[in-house]
């Protein structure tokens, strides 16, 4: 591929002739450091004086420097033992923010016609609240075990498996695909660390958004600059 950046900031590496958001029927995100500007795990870790120890791990896993993204995971989890709720409330209310363009690219991508997936190897605990801002069709995320208002240091299992990464991305958006009778290729997928990779690989259109450079490469588009609506400049 051919990278050509059609304005500052904004790359891509295919042909875009006349592409539209019409033309796709579903949209898929990443959350964390996609759709909001933190890494959830790095923050709830600061308020147990481990983010240092956490961020690193989370890094080389986006980065695609830890493979097993399942272990980093329950690495970083466990390192989580002991933060309170409260301390998670905190996080949401103090420093969790939408990117720019979030809400933009979404309520564009709705009128539209399209449904909206969130995918996130986070938590629900914040992602259902994100889901709820954006109004948002379908989400599959991480459910972090609270024993008496305080984190065990364990994940809950649900009755699809044990942890969303990045095989379970891929295998979200080609299950929404198929309970809407769409093509994969209809399919939009947005997100900056390894673990996107796998979905991006299925859509029909890949968005790497301010990603890793690994990520970046691999994208059709990549998002270097500015907020995630700068997608619209391509499709109208």
């Amino acid at each position: 591929m051919t990278a050509a950046e059609i304005s500052p900031g904004l790359v891509t590496n295919i042909a875009t002739p006349d592409l539209k958001l019409g033309d796709f029927k579903l949209i898929a995100f990443d959350m964390d450091s996609t759709l909001i500007n933190i890494e959830c795990v790095d923050e709830i870790a600061d308020a147990a004086g481990r983010k240092a120890e956490v961020a690193a791990i989370t890094e080389a896993t986006m980065r695609g420097e830890i493979a097993d993204f399942k272990e980093s995971l329950r690495r970083r989890v466990a390192l989580l033992k002991g933060v309170s709720v409260a301390s998670m409330d905190q996080v949401y209310h103090e420093r969790l923010k939408l990117n720019p363009g979030a809400a933009e690219l979404v309520h564009a991508c709705k009128a539209a016609g399209m449904k909206v997936l969130l995918v996130s190897g986070g938590f629900t605990f914040f992602a259902d609240r994100v889901r709820d801002e954006l109004g948002i069709d379908y989400l599959r995320a991480n459910v972090l075990d609270i024993e008496n208002g305080v984190l065990t240091g364990r994940l809950v299992d649900q009755p699809w498996g044990d942890i969303c990464d990045g095989e379970e991305k891929r295998k979200m958006l080609l299950q929404t695909c198929g309970q809407l009778g769409i093509n994969p290729l209809q399919a939009i997928a947005v997100g900056d660390g390894a673990n996107d990779l796998p979905m991006m690989g299925v859509a029909g259109l890949s968005v790497a958004y301010h990603a890793k450079p690994k990520v970046r490469e691999q994208a059709m588009v990549a998002i270097n600059q500015g907020g995630l609506d700068r997608l619209l400049e391509l499709l109208r």
